[in-house]
């Protein structure tokens, strides 16, 4: 008679052989019985609704929504092609959101379908869906097909949704439009529909984010065909500070537009920079005092559990893998040295920042070897492959607890070079640290890391203000990612700002005077 553990490893099989191409979510029927229970009961499995199941991790802590979130878009999509075949789409708003690269999980998305019920399907930790019924299916050219989901081609969106939806989710609209290349797709359909509204519309909104000559050719060619045309601006005058590029990746705009609109409010909130340090070996000695706090909370907030004996011991250069079985055993000695490493080559950064070196091209041109110096000692050590240090992730990443999902990894190497573009234009010095520091976090382009390599750049950047360094404390925890997790999610970056503005000023020198949001040194 097999024991429990041969009969897990049997069901684990017939696991894997679903899971082909990254697959996640499944029908009941697609396992036997006995084999779903023992998944399911072991932790492998979690049942969504009758019928359906995801993969799951046997680690995950009740009330745990990471398993859920990396499944819901394949869930929605699957779940659609079973209930309604091809006779299906997303809402154009939906649509447009996805299109915008807003990752965030919705709390209720959309179907619009020929077989649809007006009916709400409650889903997991507060998300559902909603299949409206719709007396037709858009043509053919108006759909497409993108992360396995149905949606409406963006010319098309953005004609079928509302003006108040251009209010609501402005950073969606303007990525849209700063993506547009060809104006004719937009054209065509308004001449067709006969949108003259929406052409006016469409118009102001594509002049508000530095896209004149496509306006003026939409406006123009519907005169031309004898309608009459009044420009309106669904932003209320809102200008987009971030130059036209045109036709780049919709991360790209993103990322840009964000930036955009984000960066008035740093302004507002984060205190004024005291300006580059006359004393330049002062300033680095401070920074070598610092470290020993530094390293203790940043790797404590990512879980790591460190000692400051620990902490000393790698300083000091007793640490071994080669000689001692512990380290080459022990996680948390492992990221400890890592840690040491990146802190050195980041202090030699800092100095190059204050001595007058661009700081967002210093860091474009050093995160990468700070991330390697970061992951160097698990390579020696063999806890992870020598891959890992090749740099930016090739894998989906999810963030425990956050509806927010980091962009699509092929995006991430469009992303990047835009975060430094801003960071290396940037005049402002505390909007290139609370901004660096949070879309780093926000693209998440490592597979680990993030966090640190984060807290580093913003550290970078403080010193190109002359502001002091900076730590993020393990007992500030809760507030620190919540704060990351509200500008993710709602786009409101006013908490982190607010947040890194209070946690510098502690570390700010006897004689400061503070007002009204803004530092100045007596």
């Amino acid at each position: 008679m097999s024991k429990p553990h041969q009969k897990l490893a049997v069901s684990l099989s017939a696991l894997k052989a679903l899971q082909k191409n990254g697959q996640r979510v499944f029908q009941s029927k697609a396992l036997r019985r006995a084999d779903r229970e023992r998944l399911v009961r072991n932790g492998f499995l979690r049942e969504v609704m009758k019928g359906w199941l995801i993969s799951a991790s046997p680690s995950s802590q009740d009330g745990d929504s990471t398993s859920w979130y990396a499944s819901f878009w394949e869930f929605c999509g699957q779940y659609c092609e079973e209930r309604f075949g091809d006779e299906w789409h997303l809402s154009a708003e939906q649509s447009l959101l996805l299109y915008g690269e807003n990752t965030v999980i919705p709390t209720q998305v959309v179907i619009n379908s020929l077989k649809g019920a007006n009916n709400r399907v409650d889903l997991q930790f507060g998300t559902s869906m909603y299949d409206l019924k719709v007396p037709r299916m858009p043509e053919a050219t108006d759909l497409a097909v993108r992360d396995r989901m149905r949606v409406i081609v963006p010319e098309s969106a953005l004609i079928r949704v509302s003006e108040a939806f251009f209010t609501r989710h402005p950073i969606e609209i303007r990525t849209t439009l700063t993506c547009i290349g060809d104006a004719s797709e937009i054209i065509r359909r308004l001449l067709d529909g006969g949108h003259s509204v929406v052409a006016g519309r469409l118009a102001g909104a594509l002049r508000a984010v530095n896209r004149g000559a496509v306006a003026d050719e939409i406006v123009d060619t519907m005169k031309a065909a004898g309608y009459e045309v009044r420009e309106s601006d669904p932003f209320g005058g809102e200008r987009l500070t971030a130059p036209a590029v045109s036709a780049e990746p919709p991360i790209a705009g993103r990322i840009r537009t964000l930036w955009g609109s984000m960066r008035p409010k740093v302004l507002d909130i984060f205190p004024e920079a005291p300006g580059l340090p006359g004393d330049t070996e002062n300033y680095l000695r401070v920074i070598d005092e610092t470290y020993r706090n530094d390293a203790y909370h940043s790797l404590s907030i990512e879980g790591y559990t460190v000692t400051p004996e620990l902490i000393e011991r790698v300083r000091e250069g007793n640490w071994n893998t080669e000689n001692h079985s512990a380290d080459r055993e022990n996680r948390d000695a492992l990221a400890a040295r890592g840690y040491w490493q990146a802190f050195r080559v980041v202090k030699g950064d800092v100095a190059a920042i204050i001595g007058g070196s661009n700081a967002g091209k210093v860091v474009r041109d050093e995160h990468r070897v700070w991330y390697r110096e970061m992951f160097q000692p698990c390579v020696i050590a063999g806890m992870i492959g020598p891959g890992a240090l090749a740099g930016y992730r090739n894998e989906p990443v999810y963030l425990r607890g956050s509806r927010y999902v980091p962009p699509r990894w092929e995006a991430v190497r469009d992303a990047m070079p835009v975060l430094f573009d801003l960071l290396e234009n940037e005049t402002d010095a505390g909007v290139r640290a609370v901004l660096g520091h949070w879309m780093l976090g926000y693209i998440h382009p490592f597979p680990d890391g993030n966090g640190r390599v984060a807290r580093f750049l913003m550290n970078a950047m403080l010193a190109s203000g002359g502001y002091p360094w900076t730590i993020i404390r393990v007992d500030d925890r809760v507030p620190y990612l919540a704060a990351l997790d509200r500008a993710s999610v709602d786009n409101d970056i006013r908490p982190f700002a607010e947040f890194i503005g209070e946690r510098m000023r502690l570390e700010l020198p006897a004689g400061s005077m503070t007002f009204s949001g803004r530092t100045a040194l007596s």
